[in-house]
């Protein structure tokens, strides 16, 4: 009852805390015009998704929502912190859930990651030139900076953790020695390249949410009680973002939300012995970079031939004739049997 309460309580908390600033932030995201001057529609070749592409909303409506979500979780994480400091007791005590082995690393990753994903945002917003468009200049930038930042804390894992395995399903551990560190990089990427759904008002915040939500239960029964609250927390976060979010959005997650939210995920998952089972959990994310890929690859070695109508996938639903709305829907209900799937598999496994 008490792990439960620790766990619940702070995700209100962080939810409450997101819904109460974001007015204050809304203000200051259309004050200062936080959003594209130019749509990436200038930036896209003929025949591509241009055609749903909302251009007039994209250059009208702010894209860095996900200072929402990181910063619904920083003030929840200090409000706990200093009842700890100011009220001392095994109340506030046992709500503290930072700890150097759990969270240290995933919250040191969200803000981080957030920041970078937040420097990205601005220069799309204020830069000028191609710059303004997303050029793919600036994508080769941004992996460089994701590769370098994931082999940093691939190595902490390695060197300072003691981590070096990955567990499969149903067979046990997998030593991979030093070989941990580009297999970290690799799957960080991957779950990274998935930040291409936030294509959709709501879409995102709603599978990301289940995502989370499903870490929560996962680190609990794994006896990860701090990590279990990190999880909640954020969705908690994530839930205050989708409030405001869904159709039609007053603002959008951007790479402030995205890179901050997929970086942290993967650390999750490697934290929980779970990376495996990641393309389970996270279903609507996976099949978002495998419609990509396949669609690229296709396109390369077939003459031009396409698997999908449209790329990524949530895309090719819109060109069968799929509303927004039902796209939405569907990948929500998706996203949530997936998550729950995935905490069974892990319970049996």
């Amino acid at each position: 009852m008490t792990n439960a309460i620790k766990i619940f309580l702070p995700s209100v908390v962080a939810f409450i805390i997101g819904i109460s600033i974001t007015p204050i932030a809304t203000h200051y995201f259309y004050k200062y015009k936080l959003w594209k001057k130019k749509s990436r529609s200038e930036n896209i070749a003929p025949g591509s998704i241009q055609r749903f592409h909302d251009s007039k909303s994209e250059v009208s409506t702010p894209r860095v929502g996900g200072i929402i979500i990181w910063l619904s979780v920083v003030f929840t994480i200090f409000l706990i912190g200093f009842l700890y400091m100011l009220l001392p007791s095994a109340i506030t005590e046992k709500l503290y859930f930072i700890s150097r082995d759990q969270t240290l690393v995933p919250l040191f990753t969200l803000i981080i990651a957030s920041l970078l994903g937040l420097m990205d945002d601005l220069i799309q917003i204020f830069g000028r030139g191609t710059w303004a468009t997303d050029p793919i200049k600036l994508r080769y930038i941004k992996v460089s900076i994701i590769v370098l930042f994931s082999t940093l804390i691939s190595f902490w894992f390695f060197d300072k953790l003691e981590i070096s395995s990955v567990y499969v399903p149903f067979l046990g551990f997998i030593e991979l020695g030093f070989l941990f560190i580009p297999f970290f990089i690799l799957v960080t990427l991957s779950v990274w390249s998935s930040s291409v759904i936030d294509g959709i008002d709501g879409l995102s915040g709603g599978v990301l949410a289940s995502v989370f939500a499903s870490f929560a239960l996962i680190a609990f029964f794994n006896n990860q009680i701090n990590l279990s609250v990190f999880c909640s927390v954020v969705t908690g976060g994530i839930l205050s973002f989708l409030w405001f979010n869904i159709p039609p959005a007053r603002f959008y997650m951007g790479e402030t939300g995205m890179l901050g939210l997929t970086m942290t995920l993967s650390v999750i998952a490697f934290l929980t012995d779970t990376v495996l089972l990641l393309p389970i959990i996270a279903l609507p994310l996976f099949a978002t970079v495998v419609s990509n890929v396949l669609q690229i690859a296709s396109r390369k070695f077939r003459n031009g031939k396409k698997v999908f109508l449209f790329a990524p996938l949530h895309h090719h639903f819109e060109a069968i004739g799929w509303s927004k709305s039902k796209v939405t829907m569907r990948y929500w209900i998706v996203g949530l049997m997936s998550a729950i799937l995935g905490v069974v598999l892990f319970l049996i496994s």
